[in-house]
């Protein structure tokens, strides 16, 4: 985009004005000596800019415009914009010490914003920071109505690992409406449908190590421990879901061995907390 264009209402408002018909019935005098040259409109308006003086105006608005690009170019980003540990926003866990506290809402996603998915919780620690979800992968474009899962909300730590919460509308899963996730089968039978989501790629029934069923405040959710070495999320990955509403929740925690070796406990602590 052209610098003029952007700041074309700044350079206009120092401009001399004149309607075209002025321009078109104007008679005119050019002075011999080009370097000063003006146009005098009949009937004696104010004297307009020759060519060449036109031309200087030209050249002063684009180097003002370029000037004020590169001003902007210069200036901080807003602070949204910015990484910030969760630490610093989040507040503390009441039941976990050394950890925050996020509870998902309508401003975070679109689906939560359509009704789509009911508010999730989780706890993380607070050097984590949260990523950015590519606009293709977060349903923003499919709302209200997607046919296939989605991201919702991404974190992430160098040292320690990553964690998304992915949701799938609950059609694509059974034909049952408002199903638990008892109604839709066992814990093995969706993982084999939702286990791509939790890799990153392929789900293969031998990487899945333990599934457990737990009941809280009555709600019933599916959890997952696969060693997962092709996986693109990392070679451990944790993972726990439920049904609510119209849609399964999944939750993912991703490390490599390195990770995993150092914060298989923060991991753990992380997955446990999930609840929707």
């Amino acid at each position: 985009m052209a610098a003029s264009s952007v700041f074309s209402p700044i350079v206009h408002a120092f401009r001399p004005s004149a309607s075209c018909s002025e321009r078109s019935s104007a008679a005119h005098a050019v002075s011999a000596d080009n370097s000063s040259a003006t146009v005098v409109v009949a009937g004696g308006a104010a004297p307009r800019p020759g060519p060449l003086a036109a031309i200087a105006s030209h050249r002063r608005e684009l180097l003002l415009g370029t000037a004020l690009s590169a001003a902007l170019l210069r200036a901080p980003m807003p602070a949204v914009a910015r990484e910030v540990e969760v630490g610093a926003v989040l507040p503390p866990a009441p039941s976990n010490p050394g950890f925050v506290f996020f509870k998902a809402t309508p401003k975070d996603t679109p689906a939560l914003r359509a009704g789509n998915v009911q508010p999730y919780e989780f706890v993380l620690p607070p050097t984590w920071k949260q990523t950015r979800v590519a606009n293709i992968l977060s349903g923003n474009y499919c709302q209200p109505k997607c046919a296939e899962p989605w991201v919702e909300v991404k974190f992430e730590d160098d040292k320690q690992g990553k964690v998304q919460v992915v949701a799938s509308p609950l059609i694509r899963l059974t034909n049952k409406p408002n199903a638990t996730i008892e109604d839709i089968g066992s814990p093995e039978r969706l993982i084999a449908s939702l286990g791509p989501f939790v890799t990153g790629n392929t789900f293969d029934s031998d990487e899945l190590i333990d599934t457990t069923v737990e009941k809280i405040d009555g709600q019933t959710y599916y959890s997952y421990y696969l060693e997962t070495p092709l996986a693109l999320t990392g070679s451990h990955n944790l993972a726990k879901a439920t049904a609510k509403g119209s849609t399964v929740v999944l939750f993912v925690v991703s490390a490599s061995d390195k990770q995993w070796q150092s914060s298989q406990k923060v991991l753990k602590t992380i997955v446990d907390s999930f609840q929707v």
